[in-house]
């Protein structure tokens, strides 16, 4: 029987494996939301390139509040450039945003003073620059504010924009084309004609799960367990994509083409086949140039797993952003068995409690690799590694997040 690589080996492979993805779009700004930026974004300025006002008040010499009252010698609105001084004994009325008036050092608010005619009466004293925005508060001229390889977000956006940036270059979406493979395999909306049919919700829950972490999918369908119209389906698919993925046809069965295809009519290099994991332990990976051919398990559950542990790290590199899969620490608010020898990987609910994330198996049910029902919830996947042993109630734990 052939001898499966381990979880850690088959992720060694994974980060090995050589290619070529830096497709580049320019696009405008509101439209980069969750796409990788392809260059920095340097300033060219600084920000604010003047003191400015960072409330509404009187701008002044700070050795003047002792005075306690200052005349009112002109106003600046924000938007205009007030050529009045302030010189010993005066002030200028300034709003939030307005530049500071030469000879002004401090912004008094106007709920410090109250006003007489055309002077001011100071109640309360501030320190001196109080309420200046210095020059280069926000950047200097010339940093870099967001490398490339960065996830845009709202903040990114509203950066780029202060910054007079209509368009940036971005990576391009990634696709990948995702297709079930069986006979007894139904679409959504197909009538059932026999009690051995199935009902797929493979391609549909791993398009999600694509279009989530930011591909472009594909949805090839159902392809039926016929080898001309799998080798069909994955030349189709090679041709248009860069990850194809299928779901069936990779274990043992009769019927199961998907492995011989891969190596025999595409000529791909396979990288690895079989996972000493749970769920998924039949899966397969090759590469064709700077493509791939992910084969994963048929059941439900196994084939959610499976591509999250494998796609999903393949699409991070590819777009190439700072993106790994989240794994971090919890503790276990229950026994739980290790089941088996194999890296097992079991759906848990998850919640952050007392500053540490809490993991629990409430309402999970157990049974074969098809209950995708347990994916449902706040849920994270709890890693066991193949040498782990039972576990016990407030044992540290990792897990991966979703």
């Amino acid at each position: 029987m052939k001898k499966f690589i381990s979880y850690k080996q088959s992720l060694e492979i994974l980060e090995k494996a050589h290619f070529r993805f830096n497709k580049k779009e320019k696009l405008f700004i509101s439209d980069t939301l969750g796409r990788v930026l392809a260059c920095d974004i340097i300033t060219k300025s600084n920000s604010p390139e003047f003191e400015t006002s960072a409330m509404d008040g009187y701008a002044l010499k700070h050795t003047d509040i002792p005075k306690k009252k200052l005349k009112i010698v002109d106003k600046s609105p924000a938007g205009t450039v007030v050529e009045t001084e302030v010189i010993e004994g005066t002030c200028i009325k300034t709003f939030t945003g307005s530049l500071m008036p030469k000879g002004s050092d401090t912004l008094i608010p106007i709920e410090n003073v109250f006003v007489e005619s055309e002077t001011i009466c100071i109640k309360e004293d501030v320190p001196q620059g109080f309420a200046v925005r210095a020059i280069a508060e926000n950047y200097s001229k010339g940093e870099v504010l967001i490398e490339k390889g960065t996830v845009v977000d709202f903040s990114h956006i509203g950066i780029m924009a202060s910054l007079n940036i209509i368009q940036v270059e971005v990576f391009q979406k990634p696709t990948i084309a995702i297709a079930s493979t069986g006979s007894e395999i139904l679409d959504v909306g197909e009538e059932q004609t026999n009690a051995s049919q199935i009902r797929s919700s493979n391609h549909l829950t791993l398009e999600a799960i694509g279009k989530k972490y930011g591909a472009n999918v594909l949805q090839m369908g159902i392809v039926e367990d016929n080898k001309n119209s799998i080798i069909e389906l994955l030349q189709n698919s090679l041709e248009s994509s860069d990850i194809v993925v299928t779901t069936g046809g990779v274990s043992v069965g009769d019927y199961d083409f998907v492995k011989d295809i891969i190596k025999e009519e595409l000529g791909a290099t396979l990288l690895f086949q079989g996972v000493h994991i749970k769920p998924g332990q039949h899966l397969l990976v090759a590469q064709k140039g700077n493509k791939f051919i992910i084969g994963l398990p048929g059941f439900a559950y196994s084939s959610t797993v499976s591509f999250l542990l494998y796609v999903l790290p393949l699409l991070f590199k590819m777009r190439n952003g700072n993106e790994t899969l989240k794994i971090v620490d919890a503790i276990i608010d229950c026994n739980y068995p290790k089941k088996g020898d194999k890296t097992t990987f079991s759906a848990c609910n998850i919640e952050f409690k007392n500053a540490q994330y809490h993991i629990n198996f409430d309402g999970k049910k157990t049974g074969s690799s098809a209950i995708l029902t347990n994916m449902l919830g706040d849920i994270a996947l709890l890693v066991q590694d193949e040498k782990d042993t039972d576990l016990q109630k407030g044992d540290t734990v990792k897990v991966i997040l979703l």
